[in-house]
């Protein structure tokens, strides 16, 4: 990992990212570049007037990270939409990863869907971190929640190409299914006939995980299976909670998706449950990790 976009809107969840990328550009020595954009839908004075003061506070923080953190940092301001202005601003600069703040906590069921940070996670081409939990250093513990797919094994090896999974405890949590499960548990078969059904789907899951992690090759990971049982973004964020991983790892398109206009559901309830932070990986094209 050379370069770090992360987005500023100046409020203290953007401080959260930024502490949190200051962290990983002086672990990786990466290049920090502070984003912020301003919204051009609006009359012309009001846009230059907030361009001018983002600009002098940009190059406050700037001046700050390199002169007391030892951070090699830039910043620009782009006018447009936050979402698209950032995933714009990392594709100019050819980041390797975007750093955002937490979106607003609601009661709502979806809260996501509008917020900039599912805009830009949606709309990303590269790797996007949200940084939900308080940065105290470098993360000690990963989860990583595969289904096993191709997708799945793309998302481990990008994460694995930023250098995320070298110094942290990494786990890999493997939600499997038994079809017919719920069915077998009101069906007129002995309990040990429903226990051996059980066992087969754990054990062929058991022969998959493995298959997958060797090809995966990340040194010193540790595999966890559960039955899907319940709500699967749940079942990561709990397991996560038990392992008191700083950083869970997901996809954003998974088994049963090529293409997806929204986030799958799984994601998205990782992102809206979790209080540290997740790394969201989308689809990347072929050949394009090695």
């Amino acid at each position: 990992m050379k370069t770090i976009v992360v987005a500023t809107d100046f409020s203290e969840r953007s401080d959260r990212a930024i502490r949190r990328a200051k962290l990983l550009a002086r672990e990786f020595d990466a290049n920090l570049h502070l984003v912020h954009v301003v919204d051009d839908d609006q009359a012309q004075l009001i846009v230059q007037a907030e361009r001018d003061a983002s600009t002098k506070l940009l190059e406050e923080l700037t001046h700050t990270l390199e002169e007391l953190d030892a951070v090699k940092c830039d910043f620009r301001v782009v006018l447009g939409r936050p979402s698209s202005g950032i995933v714009q601003a990392a594709r100019d600069i050819d980041a390797d990863l975007i750093v955002i703040g937490p979106h607003r906590r609601q009661l709502l069921r979806y809260i996501l869907i509008g917020t900039t940070a599912e805009r830009t996670i949606r709309a990303a081409d590269r790797p996007v971190l949200m940084a939900n939990g308080v940065p105290k250093g470098s993360y000690r513990r990963a989860l990583l929640a595969t289904d096993l797919s191709s997708y799945s094994e793309a998302t481990v090896r990008t994460a694995k190409s930023l250098g995320l999974l070298d110094r942290p405890n990494v786990s890999l949590l493997h939600v499997y299914s038994a079809p017919g499960a719920s069915l077998m548990s009101r069906a007129t078969l002995g309990e040990g006939q429903k226990r051996a059904y059980v066992m087969e789907h754990r054990q062929q899951a058991n022969e998959e995980v493995r298959s997958f992690v060797d090809r995966v090759n990340v040194d010193g990971m540790s595999t966890i299976l559960k039955p899907a049982t319940g709500d699967i973004g749940e079942t990561i964020c709990s397991t996560a909670d038990e392992l008191s991983a700083e950083l869970i790892v997901v996809g954003t398109c998974g088994r049963s998706t090529i293409v997806r206009a929204l986030l799958g559901s799984v994601t998205e309830g990782v992102l809206r449950n979790f209080d540290r932070d997740v790394l969201a990986i989308p689809p990347q094209p072929i050949g394009a990790v090695a």
